[in-house]
């Protein structure tokens, strides 16, 4: 518990959803509309997979669109569409959102899906990934949403693992400077994949229409011959979605999330963590492939009743690094929630801001970094650049919602810059040693989760309970262990320093990477760092950085690089060892943002590992990897 924070809403409410989780979360939940509300929280009787609501059943879809039509908000506007790649800006109230929901579960319906079936949803951002997914959860269907343009052999395993009834797909998605033709990669995975669909929905798109086969279906055909249909009510424990990431194995984990516990958990967040009420506009600058887009693009935002945008572009480039800004201000947003890799993205290529002149951005009230390590030094360009809070937050894919954040809804903490301040209520973050014992403040070690998580985190892995026990559950009895390193200080403010294979082993001297970039990061010519551990005949480990330059620095490369070496040696002393800094015109990273590090490493050793599925533009890899490996 916070030591000197022991007074205010905030520590009231993690006290008591800790020592009464049974009421907190009941609270909670009457934030939510159920067909039958349920009577206790916590079901522990199949521990240590715990569920939520057992006795509860609802429809997501009726609380996200049909509750607010009925409740006389038809007329708010429920989606704004941006896309600069198509010069295309279009709304959608409550009520016509809802209207083609209900169509297109019309469609679905018609083609044999019923409760409890999988619809693979393979899309770009448009909003008919919206439309797709509300309409799976408005007749109890189970999507699973596939990151648009994943290569096909990606596409194949998710498809034998959750084994759709309909894949919804698109003839193409747009980048900024190529067309991205889905339709033949869709053909591609089911080539590879044992288990085939029924039926594939296509989306054609006018800049590359596709070739449809018996199989395929004309989304805007089947929607002007389909009937809408009325939501179907749910076990709150039953499954809404499955989304996958990463596994360790190279089989893709699929993370469960029900319905119930969801909403209740999504629908708090929204008002208590973000501060975002019915009417505001939020934005999540994220891909509906991601946890951040399911979450905080979908389904939070239209349960509380905010107006949600759906951007098809990119920070930079779509014109330029003042994209960001540009939409703020035409849609008035008052909660922005991104990557710090796309602020990082922006202050490399516009480090003084000019691109902010002309843009009212007056309505922005918080800035909401997560999905990476927020470094203080972009943590504080854009508080200075916005002059509004900038709020870091942790969690992940299978938690849904954050484990770690400010609540300026409840009452907003002072900010540590290199933490992303404290434990969201249900959550008993812990920091463990290798033997499962609890550490000192300021100590660095495992961070794990006191069993049972919260509603809205995951509640096993697709079809295979053992697996996530296995995974997650095993290391620290009684813990979910995170994966991730850090330390808690006296006050109870969480610092995360990366995966816990992100420590160095220098002569025996354990390091945390997050630590040496916080120091990089740090220099005023520097727009984005990464630091890996290489392999070292004498010490065991060394760390290397690499180092991406502010456009426009006027210093030489030798300059920033002594700079540096020094500057880690000042701050972090020589045990650091930090000898060698490259300088390099980007780094490799997933489309989420996340600096590939273990590739990195894996390839500076000499090894050659395959390639994440989830990588933005294996070119910028392929450049780096003579720099890597020693040669240039």
């Amino acid at each position: 518990m916070p030591s000197t924070l022991d007074e205010g809403e905030y520590f009231a409410a993690y006290r008591r959803s800790l020592e009464d989780p049974e009421g907190f979360w009941l609270d909670a939940a009457r934030d939510i509309d159920w067909a039958t509300p349920p009577g206790r929280a916590l079901d522990s009787s199949r521990a240590p997979l715990y569920g939520w609501f057992p006795d509860g059943r609802l429809n997501t879809c009726h609380n996200a669109l049909d509750r607010h039509v009925e409740g006389g908000h038809g007329d708010r506007v429920a989606l704004v569409y941006d896309s600069p790649v198509t010069d295309t800006v279009a709304s959608y109230t409550y009520r016509e959102l809802r209207d083609e929901v209900a169509r297109f579960a019309g469609v679905l319906s018609d083609l044999g899906v019923t409760k409890g079936d999988r619809v693979a949803i393979y899309l770009p951002m448009i909003p008919e990934a919206v439309i797709a997914m509300l309409a799976c959860a408005r007749i109890g269907a189970v999507h699973s949403v596939v990151f648009g343009g994943f290569a096909a052999h990606e596409l194949a395993t998710r498809i034998d693992d959750a084994r759709p009834k309909v894949v919804v797909s698109a003839s193409c998605g747009i980048e900024p400077s190529r067309l991205v033709p889905y339709k033949p990669l869709l053909d591609a995975a089911l080539t590879r994949a044992h288990h085939q669909p029924d039926h594939c929905v296509i989306r054609q798109r006018r800049q590359l229409p596709a070739d449809l086969t018996e199989r395929d279906i004309d989304w805007d055909e089947a929607m002007s011959k389909a009937a809408p249909v009325d939501c179907v009510t749910v076990d709150a424990r039953d499954p809404l979605y499955v989304l996958y990431t990463s596994g360790t194995t190279g089989r893709p984990k699929g993370v469960v999330r029900d319905n119930g516990g969801h909403a209740v958990a999504l629908r708090w967040s929204m008002e208590n963590v973000f501060g975002a009420g019915p009417g505001d506009v939020f934005w999540a600058a994220s891909d509906v492939g991601w946890v951040v887009g399911h979450s905080y693009i979908v389904y939070a935002p239209l349960l509380t009743g905010c107006t949600t945008v759906l951007y098809e572009g990119k920070p930079v480039g779509t014109p330029d690094a003042g994209a960001l800004w540009r939409v703020v201000a035409q849609h008035r947003v008052n909660t922005l929630f991104t990557a710090p890799t796309a602020i990082r993205a922006v202050k490399r290529e516009d480090p003084e801001g000019t691109l902010l002149r002309g843009h009212d951005t007056s309505s922005l009230r918080h800035l909401f970094l997560a999905g990476e390590r927020l470094d203080p030094g972009t943590q504080h360009w854009a508080g200075g650049l916005l002059g509004i809070p900038v709020i870091d937050n942790w969690w992940q894919t299978e938690t849904g919602w954050p484990i770690v954040a400010n609540p300026v809804g409840l009452d907003p903490l002072p900010v540590k810059p290199g933490s992303a301040a404290v434990p969201m209520p249900g959550y008993d973050v812990r920091v463990l040693d290798t033997a499962g014992r609890e550490v000192d403040a300021g100590t660095d070690g495992a961070v794990a989760i006191r069993l049972p998580l919260p509603p809205g985190t995951l509640t096993s892995l697709w079809g295979d309970d053992e697996w996530y026990v296995r995974s997650y559950l095993s290391a620290y009895e009684g813990y979910y262990l995170s994966g991730d390193g850090g330390h808690k200080d006296a006050d109870g403010y969480v610092f995360i320093m990366g995966r816990t294979d992100d420590v160095i082993n220098v002569a025996g001297h354990r390091l945390s990477t997050g630590a040496l970039e916080e120091v990089l990061s740090g220099h005023p010519d520097v727009a984005e760092c990464t630091v890996v551990g290489v392999a070292d005949a004498l010490k065991g480990q060394v760390p290397r950085g690499f180092v991406v330059l502010k456009a426009g620095t006027v210093r030489s490369p030798e300059e920033v690089v002594a700079e540096l070496v020094a500057l880690v040696r000042e701050t972090i002393g020589p045990v650091a060892a930090l000898r060698r800094v490259d300088i390099v015109a980007a780094l490799p990273k997933t489309r989420s943002g996340k600096i590939l590090r273990r590739t990195m490493r894996e390839i500076a050793d000499g090894g050659d590992p395959e390639l994440p599925s989830t990588i933005d533009d294996p070119t910028v890899l392929d450049t780096l990897r003579p720099v890597l490996r020693g040669e240039a």
